[in-house]
């Protein structure tokens, strides 16, 4: 009976020392997390989401392109550059004989000007300005796609939070189940592995909270990433985020094609590729050339003399008609193409939001009886089996299974809500809100 009084002392002693590790590590794992962020400043969902869309360099990389192509765009009604020569006209070979003054030609200077067809021209600069705006609405869909990125990891930052404060609960709950089963063992009013079975309930507690705490941070880095900022800095979160309401399900093709990006974009690509059509279309307008020839005469017997010239393309000629034709042809038949892929994005676009509108109304409404329901009665059993563990009239065993019972119900509800706000997040990325 003596050996059984030490071993179970020497197992007491260990477990306890187990229990110390832990806590000392979770000290220390919590004090380097909140090194970094003595100064910690809280920062809502739009406050990060603006300074996304102000510093995210996928974000700055398409604002620079769009502004190139307006750079492209002041220069496309520029002509060509004017070309000037000089040589020799009407000369004699050397060595030919000169029978007559005049007979020994005379110095030419050329000055040569290409002048495109001003219709072209404007023509041109509107297409480049549709490439610019083109990069502008690429820029709205990469942010909507870094927006959903962002409300995900910002949710479930939110939902972390939460998860951390119910395991603190339940962990000052373990503690004092232990406390209590620890007083009365030396009465004979419990047994020794009720005690242990507590203590490892606690320990995981710990454990859980530790994994917490790393996830949370992962969060935090993870933002940092999307708004540029240094990956150690450190900020809170503003976890007052309340449960959506119910969502409409009549969302017609119309709308989304107002409100979504990709839909835009493929407009502004249409629209690019139409003006990029009516340029080959003026290729059968003519260009114009003027070209001045001076001569001077070797001899001073003969006067100066001068040539101007203006010349003019003939594009309708079939010869030269046959390419823009078929060019005009090609293009026209890419853009019917393209209007079928927008009518079917949108298609499929409204009935995925239908669907997604469906199951979230029907997330929502679970979530909520996890919250009002499940929870509520699955305390209420707890502060029962506890009152009557209290009172001697229950075992530790059927407190630790209440509390269990608790806790998964508790630990459902925050996955159903992180799930819920998962859903949330793409439904406004399929609607662009």
């Amino acid at each position: 009976m003596m050996l059984n009084i030490k071993s179970h002392t020497f197992i007491g002693h260990a477990l306890k020392g187990i229990r110390k590790a832990y806590a000392v590590a979770f000290v220390v794992f919590a004090l380097l997390l909140s090194i970094p962020s003595m100064a910690q400043q809280t920062m809502n969902l739009d406050s990060v989401l603006q300074k996304i869309s102000r510093n995210n360099p996928m974000l700055q990389e398409y604002d620079l392109r769009a502004q190139a192509m307006d750079a492209y765009a002041e220069g496309a009604k520029s002509l060509m550059a004017p070309m000037v020569g000089a040589g020799v006209f009407q000369s004699p070979y050397p060595g030919s004989e000169v029978m007559e003054p005049q007979d020994k030609g005379m110095l030419m200077f050329s000055a040569e000007q290409d002048i495109a067809n001003p219709a072209k021209l404007r023509a041109r600069e509107k297409y480049m300005k549709s490439k610019a705006a083109n990069e502008t609405v690429g820029r709205s869909v990469t942010f909507n796609e870094l927006r959903a990125q962002a409300k995900a990891t910002y949710y479930t930052w939110v939902v972390l939070e939460k998860k951390m404060a119910v395991l603190k609960d339940n962990e000052h709950i373990m503690a004092y189940m232990l406390k209590l089963a620890k007083i009365r063992y030396p009465y004979s009013q419990g047994n020794l592995g009720s005690v242990y079975k507590a203590e490892a309930r606690l320990h995981e507690v710990e454990n859980m909270q530790l994994m917490t705490a790393s996830q949370i941070a992962q969060q935090n880095v993870q933002l940092n990433i999307l708004m540029n900022q240094p990956q150690d800095n450190r900020f809170k979160i503003d976890t007052l985020i309340e449960l959506p309401d119910n969502i409409l399900l009549a969302v017609d093709t119309a709308f989304l094609s107002g409100v979504r990006s990709d839909v835009r974009q493929m407009d502004t690509t249409i629209e690019s590729m139409r003006l990029n059509t009516e340029l080959e279309q003026l290729e059968r307008k003519p260009d114009f050339r003027l070209r001045f020839d001076h001569m001077l005469p070797r001899s001073n017997m003969m006067p100066n003399q001068f040539t101007a010239m203006a010349m003019m393309s003939i594009p309708i000629a079939p010869w030269a008609s046959k390419m823009y034709k078929a060019n005009t042809k090609g293009m026209n038949l890419e853009i019917a193409g393209m209007q079928k892929q927008r009518e079917s994005m949108l298609n499929e676009a409204q009935g995925m939001v239908r669907n997604m509108a469906l199951k979230l109304n029907a997330k929502r409404e679970q979530t909520e009886n996890y919250r009002t329901k499940i929870i509520p009665a699955l305390q209420k059993n707890y502060d029962v089996t506890m009152l009557a563990y209290e009172q001697n009239s229950a075992e530790l065993p059927m407190v630790i299974d209440a509390w269990e019972a608790l806790n998964m119900g508790q630990m459902e509800y925050i996955n159903n809500l992180q799930e819920l706000y998962l859903m949330v997040v793409n439904y406004e990325k399929e609607i662009e809100k």
